[in-house]
């Protein structure tokens, strides 16, 4: 037998109504057997965790909008009416909960790698490496953050690769990167059978630098400054980056009479070198496309058709030490690093919906909730 021992009220903060807070009044008894004088008290584990003040339905409820809906922590605390550490120390729980239940790292093939800016300051270091799991993207599916580590250097990768075990490594078929000599360091070191790929979006990008600096030094040597509005060289230097079949009749026309003039030569060079890796990435046959891009490649790395462009000699030598990794593209579909850059896009979303973060691990942890698999188990 036994008998109430005594009594007590606990507040429980529960999912709202509307806009409207709902807490809960729960009298929890405490009881004492007659015979042994053992003691015990109602056990409310289906509605809380241990002895948290919010409901597993209340977190579960924050959770899903700050996952799906990219609210933030503070307007969910406003609207259950709980403090804000309290929930967002339980978000955080149940959504690394709920990752590590699911094998994150399971089915991964594909990864990209870039560096992300995690927070502006004057001391600390401000970077961070991204992974991303590209292989949902073979499926039509958007990939999906995988982890970020502090640092932005070969040894924080090979750190993060090492610490995955000889499975996962084994498994990754593709690293999508930028120029960035690192990742690839890693990368070598730690994925031996892996494929390198380098991503479009930073080979154009870098011959749109070699061809801007050209554009600059013709401008001083003509001029002795910089350009100003009502010169040719300054006043093309948009169109002069954009795709040549994008062009409006009015900038193919200047474009046109620019590159004419003797004087440019070394810009028509530079000019038509970058117009030819765009248009070996916009090809519509992968092989064809990897035929021009080799071709173009053992074009610029001839020391007579680069000798008047000294900018782009320096692209020559770049792409063919990189030669490997910028044709593997084409061999391997959807190892784009666009995806990676987009999620560094949600990346500084979530900055601004957080108002910034100054803990690196409660940020890692946000993050994987804003951007990683969580969005995927939630709604399936």
């Amino acid at each position: 037998m036994c008998r109430v021992r005594t009594s007590r009220e606990r507040t429980v903060v529960h999912v709202p109504l509307g806009s409207d807070a709902i807490h809960l009044k729960v009298r929890v008894r405490s009881y004492e057997c007659v015979a042994c004088a053992r003691m015990w008290h109602d056990d409310l584990g289906a509605l809380a965790s241990g002895r948290t003040l919010l409901s597993r339905a209340a977190v579960d409820w924050a959770l899903r909008r700050v996952a799906l809906e990219s609210a933030s922590v503070a307007a969910c605390a406003r609207t259950l009416g709980c403090s804000w550490n309290a929930l967002d120390r339980a978000v955080r729980a149940a959504g690394m909960r709920i990752l590590s239940e699911s094998d994150p790292y399971g089915a991964v093939t594909r990864i990209g790698v870039d560096e992300h800016v995690w927070r502006h300051g004057a001391s600390g270091d401000r970077y961070v490496t991204v992974i991303v799991d590209l292989t949902p993207r073979a499926d039509g599916r958007p990939a999906r953050l995988l982890d970020m580590v502090p640092g932005r250097s070969a040894q924080a990768f090979a750190n993060w690769l090492e610490a995955r075990g000889a499975r996962f490594r084994d498994r990754v078929e593709v690293v999508a990167m930028d120029a960035f000599s690192g990742w690839k360091q890693a990368a070598a070191r730690m994925l031996r059978t892996a494929v390198e790929a380098g991503d479009p979006f930073h080979v154009v990008h870098l011959a749109a630098g070699r061809l801007t600096m050209v554009r600059c030094r013709l401008q001083r040597e003509a001029t002795g400054r910089r350009g100003v509005k009502g010169e040719r060289l300054y006043d093309c230097r948009r169109a002069l980056l954009k795709t040549a079949s994008l062009r409006t009749p009015r900038q193919r026309e200047r474009v046109d009479a620019l590159l004419v003039d003797p004087v440019n030569d070394a810009l028509r060079l530079a000019h038509g070198a970058y117009q030819r890796i765009i248009a070996c990435y916009r090809h519509k046959d992968p092989r064809r496309g990897r035929r021009m891009m080799g071709a173009l490649i053992d074009a610029l790395a001839e020391p007579t058709a680069t000798r008047r462009c000294p900018e782009l000699r320096s692209l020559g030598r770049t792409l063919k030490r990189r030669r490997a990794d910028i044709l593997a593209y084409f061999t391997h579909r959807h190892s784009s690093n666009g995806p990676t850059e987009a999620i560094n896009g949600r990346l500084e979303t979530l900055r601004g919906i957080a108002m910034g973060f100054d803990n690196f691990e409660h940020y890692r942890q946000r993050s994987l909730i804003h951007s990683g698999r969580i969005k995927d188990i939630l709604t399936h």
